[in-house]
């Protein structure tokens, strides 16, 4: 019995069973910009899901779980502290349920908060639909992007990045400043690694 509690006991700081705790490869980074994680509910029990990792690496950062958000209390996650929020997605314009997003206008990085949907696109375009005031932000569309690490989960296409990919690479266009967030990429890299090797094949080729 003791041995079942063992293998069950769970790290209270990753969240995950000890014997795959993540803890180790937590290194803060400070940005100037707030980060706001909102992550679909399917997401949270997911052993290859980077969020966690994410939201304990990034000083000050606060993640919220949801579909669909209380109006206010999402509305008091996106502008606390006063701060303008901006969500990182792709362009919609394609898209006629949803209304095209105002400009971005660029404010200082110490005035912005990051608002990253962590989900699958599918997911995410729903959470998209069902909160209007996540409509009614600014969106953040990456720049240059090198294709994913993300090798231990199925993407539609290279470019198609994990949520601390893109956070860490949006905060670096934010801030304007590779070298901050280089920390987050190469915990992510470790991530990869320690969840690879759960997966053989994957170490494979």
């Amino acid at each position: 019995m003791n041995e079942g509690v063992a293998k069950r006991a769970r790290c209270a700081t990753c969240l995950r069973a000890q014997s795959a705790c993540i803890c180790r490869w937590i290194t803060q980074v400070a940005p100037r910009a707030a980060l706001l994680v909102l992550q679909h509910p399917l997401e949270v029990a997911n052993a290859k899901n980077s969020a966690r990792l994410l939201h304990l690496s990034v000083a000050g950062s606060v993640l919220a779980v949801g579909e669909r958000f209380d109006v206010d209390e999402l509305d008091a996650l996106l502008h606390a502290d006063g701060r303008v929020p901006v969500l990182l997605y792709p362009d919609t314009a394609g898209d006629s349920l949803l209304p095209a997003p105002p400009p971005f206008l660029s404010p200082a990085p110490e005035q912005v908060r990051l608002v990253v949907l962590d989900a699958t696109w599918r997911k995410s375009r729903k959470m998209l639909y069902l909160n209007p005031a996540l409509q009614a932000l600014a969106r953040l569309a990456l720049r240059d992007v090198a294709p994913s690490n993300y090798r231990i989960r199925k993407a539609h296409a290279p470019h198609q990045l994990s949520s601390l990919e893109a956070a860490a690479l949006a905060l670096a266009q934010l801030e304007g400043d590779g070298v901050l967030i280089q920390p987050l990429l190469d915990a992510f890299d470790g991530f990869v690694e320690q969840q690879a090797a759960y997966t053989p094949h994957l170490n494979s080729g």
